[in-house]
């Protein structure tokens, strides 16, 4: 799978795509992802890739001609989907997750300042926010994106139950996790995790994570 970012600010993503899963999922070329500065592409003689919003406003807007070139640039050797980052996107959820592990080729384009220029939505397949709130650039919902749908790409991740039983699946949180010691200062790990029992042990596990959900998260059981 290959991922392009189209950012103002490239440097934010070494460290983040170099560690981790996501590090060794590119040594294993499982996963390409490329950053690309959006003022490389900028006509102006400065770089220049933003301005004054037409009509009045605080702060400044992304131009469309640095963004289109750029995108032109990703997507002129063959089909690739375009998804912006940007708090009015649709929220992210496992389900598009999913969608998006399975496309061969992601451009991801990082809104800044106060978005982007309309027009670019000419060029944009699907909007995507990473919550209710508003970030100062699209970098950070970026990374979380990669991440997230980077475990739905094959080999990614250690074990194929890894991505069936965690928070959300099911529209439940993951019930608790514990690991050695079994005693740890006088607090134990439940009983039944050390009986061997593996169907008594699911269905504990499904207990906790619909009481989980109902403490933290009750309108998830509503779904």
């Amino acid at each position: 799978m290959k991922i392009d970012i189209l950012t103002l600010f490239p440097e934010m993503f070494t460290g983040v795509l170099s560690a981790s899963i996501l590090g060794r999922a590119a040594a294993a070329d499982l996963l390409t992802v490329e950053t690309h500065n959006i003022r490389d592409y900028s006509t102006d003689k400065h770089r220049k890739a933003d301005d004054y919003p037409f009509g009045g406003g605080a702060g400044l807007v992304m131009m469309a001609q640095p963004i289109f070139d750029c995108m032109a640039a990703m997507t002129g050797e063959g089909p690739a989907h375009r998804v912006l980052l940007t708090p009015r996107g649709a929220p992210l959820c496992p389900d598009i997750a999913k969608r998006l592990a399975n496309e061969e080729h992601l451009v991801l384009l990082c809104g800044h300042y106060e978005g982007v220029d309309e027009r670019v939505m000419t060029i944009i397949d699907e909007e995507v926010s990473i919550g209710d709130y508003v970030l100062t650039g699209g970098e950070l919902p970026a990374m979380v994106l990669v991440d997230c749908l980077a475990r739905f790409v094959p080999g990614v991740l250690g074990g194929e139950m890894s991505t069936e039983e965690e928070s959300f699946v099911n529209d439940l949180l993951e019930y608790p996790q514990y690991t050695r010691p079994a005693d740890f200062r006088g607090l134990q790990v439940p009983e039944i995790l050390l009986s061997g029992h593996h169907a008594n042990i699911q269905a504990w596990r499904r207990s906790q994570a619909e009481e989980k959900t109902r403490q933290i998260r009750p309108d998830l059981l509503y779904k």
